[in-house]
């Protein structure tokens, strides 16, 4: 059963449970899965459905941060819930110790030794762990300390 059709089941099932909260979330991936389909002009493979799902993720996350900065604790508990949701749609992120192994061995690989080659050593991690959940806003940490920048 691919993510889509899952999806489409969750939804009947949240209809009839009345779990609004859930099913809101449900039509919002399934609407975001459909604009991106349209903008593509074809039906999406499995790993570019992952990476939609990811930037709602992260949308939820940012939303996270800037309520909490308002002080909006009901928002907050709104956007949080929704986020589970979503998240359980994703396979495992990586670890930050998987992805300090990867950035290491990069480096090691590409004998990086100055920031100036951070560019590189991105686009080799990135592309070792190319298909899964990446935060890349931590391999950048990971890597600029490794790499002394």
């Amino acid at each position: 059963m691919t993510i889509q059709e899952k999806i489409q089941e969750d939804i009947k099932e949240s209809m009839r449970v009345k779990d609004a909260l859930r099913l809101d979330v449900l039509r919002g991936m399934k609407s975001a899965i459909k604009h991106k389909e349209i903008e593509k002009i074809r039906t999406l493979e499995e790993s570019e459905v992952h990476q939609v799902l990811h930037t709602l993720v992260k949308q939820r996350k940012d939303s996270i941060d800037q309520f909490k900065k308002g002080g909006r604790a009901d928002l907050v508990a709104r956007e949080e819930d929704e986020l589970k949701i979503l998240e359980s749609y994703l396979p495992a992120a990586v670890s930050g110790e998987e992805i300090q192994k990867v950035v290491s061995q990069s480096i090691a690989e590409l004998q990086a030794t100055n920031p100036k080659d951070l560019g590189r050593v991105m686009k080799a991690v990135m592309a070792k762990l190319a298909g899964r959940i990446v935060d890349g806003k931590l391999v950048s940490e990971q890597a600029r300390a490794q790499l002394g920048g």
